[in-house]
């Protein structure tokens, strides 16, 4: 195996390859990359053995073909550091790999190509068809409400839910949700749970170009993500996903419709001195107005008054304050309307300029 190839060219699908590594490995092949070398043409491979990222890397300097598995940091590490512009040699030699720039010079160690694990996701039952506009909104309007090592392990993930021709993605860890649609042609009913780190990928594969078609493809385990040069394929969660509609408020009486932007600020704020184990918040809602207060157990406190738009009665209610910034952060629009019905029903957040997406916060005991 014998390549030249520029390091700009090498060093993004690098990333995109070890993203998938983890630093702990329970067999030393997994912390290589696969490399194949074939005419004109590299394709890297990292896995984890339930997570594989595939980059093909065309029009490449190719004096002989073959393949190899070599250290992936060690690798990607050399590539950025090498100043711009430059050029990358690498060669085979017996169980080293050669890696030459300029006055550069170093030798890798390999493993055997046969060690390398190889995830086959079998013949897909489902294929839906997203812009990168629409796979990426559909990931920042709910993604960074997931669990984190939940043991309830389905709520690690995201949840694509189709329902005929409306295709939505819905996240939860139990005290907050988000989620968020759109309508393609009828698919059928089908649910499948993507896990949080493939989650994570997926969102770094994804290109500037917002009408560039990424195919998703699903099967009964696994899901196949196509996107250019790019494959991801991921195992699913093997769970059943709880009935979300249930935690979806309806019938609140209390409806607040608050400048987005400006409710954030006030809360990042009075964030500051709230309990930083609880991270609670106190909100008090009066006519016209609303009251934002948080202590901690240092004595301290922070409150703030915001003019929002309200007739009706008051209502004391508490909730985690991260919870309500980075729901508040994942919308755009310039107008919340928040609708609450009493301090232990949940709250329901829409952003009037994108109707498809709805966030839901429960209470904290004030």
């Amino acid at each position: 195996m014998k390549f030249t190839i520029n390091r700009e060219k090498l060093l993004v699908p690098l990333q995109l390859a070890c993203g998938v590594v983890e630093k702990r490995q329970t067999a030393p092949v997994l912390s290589n990359l696969l490399l194949v070398l074939e005419e004109g043409h590299l394709v890297i491979t990292g896995t984890d053995q339930e997570l594989e990222m595939t980059v093909r890397i065309p029009d490449v300097s190719v004096e002989e073909a073959g393949e190899v598995t070599v250290p992936a940091r060690k690798l990607m590490d050399i590539c950025k550091s090498l100043p711009d512009g430059a050029d990358m040699r690498a060669e085979l030699n017996g169980n080293r790999v050669s890696v030459d720039s300029g006055r550069f010079s170093s030798h890798l160690a390999t493993l055997p190509v046969t060690d390398f694990p190889d995830i086959e996701p079998g013949d897909h039952n489902l294929s839906v068809s997203l812009t990168t506009g629409e796979l990426t909104r559909l990931l920042a309007r709910t993604s960074f409400a997931m669990a984190q090592q939940d043991v309830r392990f389905f709520f690690n993930g995201v949840l694509l839910d189709v329902q005929g021709s409306r295709i939505r993605f819905v996240a939860t860890n139990g005290q907050r949700l988000a989620t968020s649609y759109v309508e393609k042609e009828d698919l059928g009913q089908h649910q499948f749970i993507i896990p949080r780190k493939a989650v994570g990928e997926l969102g770094r594969i994804l290109g500037d170009d917002e009408d560039e078609v990424v195919q998703l493809n699903f099967t009964a385990n696994h899901m196949q993500v196509e996107r250019g040069d790019v494959i991801l394929i991921t195992k699913l969660i093997d769970a059943t996903y709880p009935d979300y509609t249930r935690a979806i408020p309806n019938g609140g009486d209390k409806v607040v419709m608050a400048d987005r932007q400006l409710l954030k600020e006030a809360l990042s704020r009075t964030a500051i001195l709230s309990n930083e184990l609880y991270r609670n918040v106190r909100l008090m809602l009066l006519t016209g107005k609303l009251d934002l207060h948080a202590n901690n157990p240092q004595q301290e406190e922070a409150e703030e008054t915001l003019n929002v738009e309200y007739e009706g009665d008051s209502l004391e209610i508490g909730f985690n304050v991260s919870y309500l910034i980075e729901t508040l952060s994942a919308m755009k629009g310039a107008t919340v309307r928040l609708t609450l019905s009493d301090p232990t029903g949940a709250c329901l957040l829409e952003d009037l300029e994108e109707p498809e997406s709805l966030f839901v916060i429960s209470p904290m005991v004030i």
